[in-house]
């Protein structure tokens, strides 16, 4: 039925941040996913599911568990990479992105797999039912509610978005896959926070609210009253826009590797990361990263004070240290306030010394 249409992500009024972070992980992964803070009723669950909407098919070899690329031996999973070894040509099939959705209360057995010892010990064989982690391969997995999961059960999710790869251990045995994926976790922060060292492990965070402009409410209202009474019609209405989108994602992914930083957008990372009182040095390494991505989806080979700009946000949403009842949230005008103090020292630099620091 026309009912299971999925809601068109440009079709999703305002919310700038969310999108522009779900994209930034579309083009590039290893942004090590996005963390979406805010209200019941923001559009973020209908966010995930048209972002995968939007993801070009992929290839994977035919029958395989994990839906192994048939082109990348490196991530292949054991029986894969037996079968090509053994010059086998593996056959193909193409596929849409998929979005698993974990549920509440999973345990890690569910998420991870579980292995059969007693069979493993008779047989000397691995006998390996897949999990959560398995489902995701080269998809996306999206997580409603991470701040209510088992800290060990996001521990585990991070781990496996980090390394591409899913290990499970139990007395002696082991057996690993490949578990590559775009991880996407919301949360309601009414309902209980992460702990900071697994807020931090989340390469990008946006925070999130209802919608305080007139105009656009009413706007939320008529596109969902429209997509409700014909979503056939709807989706044809934003099927161009949905197109652009979908080729400009492609296009930045295919410019990524070819984007350059110079030292000088690396020192005003530095010194946006010290200003804003940030532990550790991961936000500094995920904003060249995101800032990178954005120049790319922007189709350009270097990094602009633009891109460090949009990606200093949401680096840094969740990596702040927050004195008592201080909400999280990067403050206003500060990141501006360093990028303008940063241009007046390297303008005296430069006037003192007779010429820019280039690296």
């Amino acid at each position: 039925m026309s009912i299971n249409l999925i809601y068109p992500f440009s079709a999703i009024v305002g919310q700038e941040k969310m999108k522009n972070a779900l994209i930034l992980n579309a083009i590039n992964p290893k942004l090590g996913g996005v963390l979406i803070r805010g209200e019941k009723g923001t559009a973020k669950s209908t966010a995930v599911r048209s972002l995968a909407a939007l993801l070009p098919e992929i290839e994977v070899v035919d029958g395989c568990r994990f839906g192994c690329d048939p082109h990348k031996k490196a991530s292949m999973c054991q029986e894969c990479m037996d079968r090509f070894e053994m010059g086998e040509n593996l056959p193909v099939k193409k596929r849409k992105t998929g979005v698993v959705e974990l549920p509440v209360g999973s345990t890690e057995d569910r998420v991870v797999g579980t292995l059969d010892i007693e069979h493993a010990i008779k047989k000397g064989e691995k006998r390996f039912e897949p999990g959560i982690l398995a489902q995701a391969n080269r998809g996306i997995l999206y997580v409603d509610e991470v701040n209510l999961l088992d800290d060990h059960i996001v521990d585990i999710l991070l781990d496996s978005a980090a390394m591409g790869v899913n290990t499970v251990e139990r007395e002696g045995v082991s057996y690993s896959h490949p578990a590559g994926f775009i991880l996407i976790g919301t949360m309601n922060p009414e309902e209980g926070e992460l702990r900071p060292q697994l807020l931090d492990r989340f390469g990008l965070c946006v925070q999130i609210g209802g919608i305080a402009d007139l105009d656009q409410r009413v706007e939320v209202v008529k596109r969902r009253a429209s997509y409700e009474q014909s979503p056939t019609d709807f989706e044809k209405m934003w099927k161009d826009e949905e197109e652009k989108l979908a080729e400009a994602i492609v296009r930045a992914e295919q410019l990524l590797d070819l984007v350059t930083i110079s030292d000088d957008m690396l020192y005003l990372i530095a010194r946006i990361a010290i200003d804003m009182n940030v532990d550790g040095h991961r936000a500094d390494i995920i904003m060249a990263k995101a800032s990178k991505t954005l120049a790319a989806f922007n189709g350009r080979k270097e990094v602009l004070e633009e891109d460090v700009r949009g990606a200093a946000d949401m680096a840094l949403q969740h990596r702040m240290r927050k004195r008592p009842f201080q909400k999280h949230g990067v403050e206003e005008g500060k990141i501006e306030g360093i990028i303008t103090h940063t241009h007046q020292h390297r303008h005296e630099y430069e006037h003192t010394h007779g010429h820019s620091h280039k690296g």
